[in-house]
């Protein structure tokens, strides 16, 4: 039975001044910059690299963010890698390889370009039957934070084959050279999350396309973006910065130079513009927790005008 000293020992009381913005009070930090090579990778073992930087951030890891952990998933042909992941939701791309996930008498078929969506599944087994490489991105951290475990399953496994999703991505180029659109992107969306428009009721996925030449204006969001680069030549990059001027440009950027196969985080609330300044078009893949953030109705994306001042650094 618990006693009255119990109650009340855990109390604790501020001055709202003090306490009402953590990150300002310093009691909880931003999330940082960061960014993640392809030589993560690079050994010649079948192995889950999580991107973590759990330790920046305060919390229990491996996380990515506060309520994300990305990971590089390599598995050597004719092996395989046991996962088990207390998360609502995970979204993996395939980078290259072939195999098969297995869970629940479940089993789902990949290949290079793929994207596989899974529901709450706490243990699944990954099988290649050549190299594979594979990004992937759940939100088991939330749960760490939340105290929870994932039991209810609230969408069905669904893959996004590479034929048709690059096939949507080439309507949509099309159009958008009809209309001198820089921005050329599919979200990736599931039917049983048709309030949120994302791929799982956490998570948001985009295959994206930097035209060579393109600039793409500021713009910010509350979301976390984990970002992964496919494929891009020297000349991309990414300019974020905490505020804009009066133009629209952002005042004193970090530039984030891109590299194929290779992933960086986005902080929420920084503006970010995306620059091709080579000859030939890039690929991307940002995933965020923005199908979280849409439900919550916080997400706040914003753009700048059409006729902002860029600085370059």
């Amino acid at each position: 039975m618990i006693n009255s000293v119990d109650l009340v020992e855990s109390c604790s009381y501020h001055e709202y001044t003090k306490a009402v913005d953590p990150i300002l009070a310093g009691t909880i930090s931003r999330v940082p910059f960061a960014a993640f090579s392809s030589d993560l990778y690079k050994e010649n073992k079948t192995c889950t690299i999580p991107l973590d930087i759990s330790k920046q951030l305060g919390c229990e890891g491996p996380a990515t963010s506060p309520s994300l952990c990305a990971n590089f998933v390599k598995i050597l042909a004719g092996e395989c890698i046991n996962h088990k992941i207390n998360a609502t939701s995970q979204v993996f791309y395939i980078m290259h390889g072939l195999g098969r996930t297995e869970f629940d008498g479940v089993s789902v078929p990949w290949k290079t370009g793929d994207f596989v969506a899974l529901p709450a599944v706490n243990n699944l087994i990954h099988f290649a039957q050549q190299d594979s490489l594979f990004y992937l991105v759940h939100d088991e951290p939330l749960l760490h934070y939340l105290g929870v475990k994932a039991s209810t399953k609230r969408f069905k496994p669904t893959l996004y084959t590479s034929e048709e999703t690059l096939e949507e991505l080439r309507k949509i180029k099309m159009e958008g050279e009809n209309v001198n659109r820089n921005r050329i992107s599919v979200i990736l969306a599931n039917k049983a999350i048709d309030q949120t428009l994302s791929i799982t009721h956490t998570l948001w996925t985009m295959l994206g396309v930097l035209p060579k030449g393109a600039v793409q204006l500021p713009h910010r969001h509350q979301s976390v973006a984990l970002d992964l680069i496919l494929d891009c030549q020297p000349g991309c990059y990414t300019l974020v910065g905490t505020a804009i001027n009066s133009s629209g440009g952002i005042i004193n950027p970090t530039r984030v130079d891109w590299k194929s196969n290779s992933a960086f985080i986005t902080p929420p609330g920084y503006w970010h513009a995306h620059f091709n300044e080579s000859n030939c078009d890039a690929n991307f893949i940002p995933i965020q927790d923005a199908g979280l953030q849409n439900y919550l109705r916080t997400l706040d994306i914003k753009f700048t005008l059409p006729n902002a001042t860029l600085p370059t650094i």
